[in-house]
């Protein structure tokens, strides 16, 4: 039986690669990646915090940080849309996808 340790070890771990892939990586894509899966290692943690929190007094899971979770989801979904749709754009304007390459935003 898995315990809460064994769900913060993987939730670590996954959140180490993701910020790997954030420092380490040029890639605008691998990047993004690294933000998402660091998101799904806080979501995974935030549900594996609220399954093992019982409450008192009638000894029943507390399910809000799960329903938390999903409206996290949501927004996550949202990011990941427009997230593409500016590296679409800023592949299109200059066919590149490194970061050193993109100055666009710069004066």
């Amino acid at each position: 039986m898995p315990t809460l340790a064994h769900y913060l070890v993987v939730s670590g771990l996954l959140f180490a690669i993701g910020l790997g892939g954030v420092l380490l990586r040029r890639n605008i894509l691998i990047i993004f990646m690294g933000l998402e899966l660091m998101l799904n290692a806080a979501n995974l943690s935030l549900v594996a915090f609220s399954r093992f929190n019982l409450l008192p007094a009638d000894g029943m899971p507390n399910y809000n940080a799960q329903v938390l979770v999903f409206f996290i989801i949501t927004v996550a979904a949202a990011e990941v849309a427009v997230g593409l749709a500016i590296i679409v754009a800023l592949f299109r304007a200059k066919q590149t996808t490194h970061v050193e390459d993109l100055n666009t935003l710069k004066f």
